[in-house]
């Protein structure tokens, strides 16, 4: 049986004395991906406050995005842009990597990939 998962998750986590935004997203991304996000990122924002975000994206089970999907993606970025401090980008896939380098053009914070999760967590909590 094949079942044909995606989504976006997103959350808060209180890692010492800090919150962070946790945000998870798997198999093929759809428009409709991004228009179940949004109130839930924006619930997730009021927690954490709106300057100096800092992010763990968890894309070790995503596949892509359709365009229209994309398009969310970037409108997102661009929206978060001033607001993100730091964006720890997990996964370990070759594109995964590209696509970090892309998005931290439209982030004023620093994006930084990596491939094993306990080193995103430990690079996008430590002190600035």
């Amino acid at each position: 049986m094949n079942n044909d998962r995606h989504g976006i998750s997103v959350g808060v986590e209180r890692i010492d004395h800090e919150y962070v935004l946790m945000f998870k997203a798997t198999g093929h991304l759809t428009h409709q991906d991004y228009l179940a996000l949004t109130p839930k990122l924006e619930s997730a924002l009021k927690t954490v406050g709106s300057e100096n975000i800092k992010m763990v994206a968890d894309i070790k089970e995503l596949n892509g995005w359709d365009i229209r999907a994309a398009w969310d993606d970037l409108k997102l970025g661009i929206k978060l842009r001033t607001n993100l401090g730091r964006v720890a980008i997990y996964g370990d896939k070759g594109w995964q990597e590209l696509a970090s380098k892309v998005g931290s053009l439209f982030i004023a914070g620093e994006v930084k990939q990596f491939t094993e999760y306990d080193d995103a967590i430990d690079w996008v909590t430590a002190a600035t």
